[in-house]
């Protein structure tokens, strides 16, 4: 009885280790190979419970989500022969699982190998293009023509699927970018000069300018100004002239106070003259005087 107990319970340890064997489970976020001896059976891609024959068949199982890619960043030289930094990601899926087998095995070795396609289609197509195409809207038709070139290869020699590679990112090496800085901080400065003596020499103009027509103005006001007094001293002697003829004593006495008052208006002025001195006589002193 005990005997038949063990028996029973072997063959039960047996079905089920067989069965364990037999029966494997494939998520929704997997694909997988189905190996007898290393050699290729089935490729299962739906999701579910599988069967396989214990012990002499294996399942290796791939991811198949969308995977990245991000490989560090890397110099290329353009068709101008400038050289840039660019920094890529890629986007790809195992499409091909038997292939992905046979050519890299597993997803670190994948990622290497499409690092280089991706790093050999870079500088193959960009290298045939322009600075300023990189920095233009003609980018998207040169990583367009990247990600089409890395697509073929990838999907022939390792069964990936490329869905996506883009530039994030492209920049000059440090050392060009301070080389361009220090050329525009230069042009910039020779323009400052440049501007900086044509202002002097159009303020120069100006004030040169300003000068002569102040100049002619003055000149325009004093002709006008000596031709003023011209008039009024010719006024002035006809008036005088009219007077002197209407009452010639009169004349005389204005005449007199007018040279006394040049002479002695300032009250400061001493005259030392003789009694019978001319310049006296509208005071009633000196010989005119006298005779009246």
């Amino acid at each position: 009885m005990n005997r038949g107990l063990i028996v029973v319970a072997v063959l039960a340890l047996v079905t089920l280790v067989l069965g364990g064997s037999s029966l494997f489970i494939v998520n929704q976020a997997e694909q997988a190979l189905v190996l007898r001896f290393g050699a290729h059976r089935a490729t299962i891609k739906e999701p579910g419970l599988h069967l396989k024959m214990p012990f002499i068949e294996d399942v290796v199982r791939y991811d198949l989500r969308l995977l990245p890619l991000d490989p560090p960043e890397e110099q290329i030289i353009l068709g101008d022969q400038k050289r840039i930094v660019v920094d890529t990601f890629t986007r790809f899926r195992i499409a091909d699982p038997l292939k992905f087998y046979q050519a890299v095995r597993n997803e670190t070795l994948a990622r290497a190998q499409l690092a280089q396609i991706v790093s050999s289609a870079m500088r193959r197509v960009m290298g045939q293009a322009m600075l300023p195409a990189i920095l233009s809207d003609e980018r998207a038709g040169i990583m367009s023509q990247v990600q089409q070139d890395v697509a073929e290869r990838a999907a022939r020699e390792l069964g990936i699927q490329v869905v996506d590679v883009r530039l994030r990112r492209a920049d000059l090496p440090e050392e060009t970018s301070q080389s361009i800085y220090d050329r525009m901080k230069s042009e910039r400065e020779r323009q400052a000069k440049e501007a900086r003596a044509q202002g002097y020499e159009w303020g120069q103009q100006i004030r040169a300018r300003a000068d002569r027509e102040r100049t002619v103005i003055l000149a325009e006001a004093q002709k006008q100004a000596q031709i003023e007094r011209g008039q009024g001293d010719a006024e002035a002697n006809r008036i005088f002239a009219e007077a002197f003829g209407k009452d010639p004593q009169f004349f005389a006495l204005y005449r007199s106070l007018q040279a006394y008052r040049s002479a002695l208006g300032d009250g400061n002025t001493t005259l030392v003259l003789s009694p019978d001195n001319d310049f006296l006589k509208a005071f009633g002193v000196g010989p005119a005087s006298r005779g009246r």
